[in-house]
């Protein structure tokens, strides 16, 4: 008796912190059918930090793993520490985990860039749960971007962002209101943000972004599939990478 093979309609690889407890847990409930998440870690945050400059290396040695799992798209998947190396170094990283491995590649920098311009948003409130915003806002503002609103909020570590429920960011986004604001982002693939997408969208009438939502996003479409899940926003109303500018 003969069976079909299970192949799956696509395969994405992300390279998270070890500190890292929600992206895997984000990614298996929100991903679609038939379409398969694999991670692979890298000691390089907190007690483990690895300088920008010499994070090269592990993420390349990281990205191969996933490439031998048949990964279509590799993600350099860590909102800080991709938006640390500044523009140039993020691009890097991107162009060598492509040359590495024949796949494609991003980071969670370069995903939630794509997002917001698909958005046409120009003009962001941003809010994270780090010490501080400062690395955000200077690769935010060289990638063409104003911010109009820059909230912290200063939690103790990974044990903290994780602690933090949704309505935490829910009540936290939704104190930073600005009527110059294009869209909210929401910084960290390592916080409990998605779960409010829907929520803040609606009552602040603007595009909500988050890290894991938009990388998820960036990955679907670049892959080629349309597929438009609920609750994650107005993002996932648009089906393709098309409307952003090269």
């Amino acid at each position: 008796m003969s069976e079909e093979p299970i192949v799956g309609r696509a395969r994405f690889g992300l390279i998270i912190p070890t500190s890292n407890r929600l992206s895997e847990e984000q990614f298996n409930r929100w991903t679609p059918e038939d379409v398969h998440i694999h991670t692979t870690r890298v000691r390089m945050t907190g007690p483990n930090r690895i300088d920008p400059a010499n994070l090269e290396p592990p993420i390349v040695e990281a990205a191969g793993l996933l490439a031998d799992a048949k990964c279509d798209v590799i993600v350099f998947h860590c909102t800080g520490s991709s938006m640390e190396a500044g523009l140039e170094g993020e691009r890097r990283i991107i162009g060598a985990i492509s040359a590495a491995t024949g796949r494609k590649a991003t980071s969670t920098a370069a995903a939630l860039v794509e997002a917001l311009h698909a958005l046409d948003a120009h003009n962001l409130a941003l809010v994270s749960p780090y010490a501080s915003n400062k690395h955000e806002v200077e690769f935010l503002e060289s990638a063409g971007f104003g911010i109009v609103r820059d909230r912290a909020e200063n939690l103790a570590g990974s044990d903290a962002f994780i602690a933090a429920p949704p309505s935490v960011w829910l009540r936290v986004t939704e104190s930073e209101a600005d009527p110059r604001a294009d869209a909210y982002l929401l910084s960290c693939t390592n916080i409990r943000s998605i779960d409010v997408v829907e929520e803040l969208e609606q009552r602040l009438g603007k595009p909500v972004i988050t890290s894991n939502q938009a990388t998820l996003w960036y990955c679907l479409r670049v892959c080629g599939l349309t597929d438009v899940i609920p609750r994650l926003g107005s993002l996932f109303r648009i089906p393709s990478l098309a409307a952003v500018p090269a």
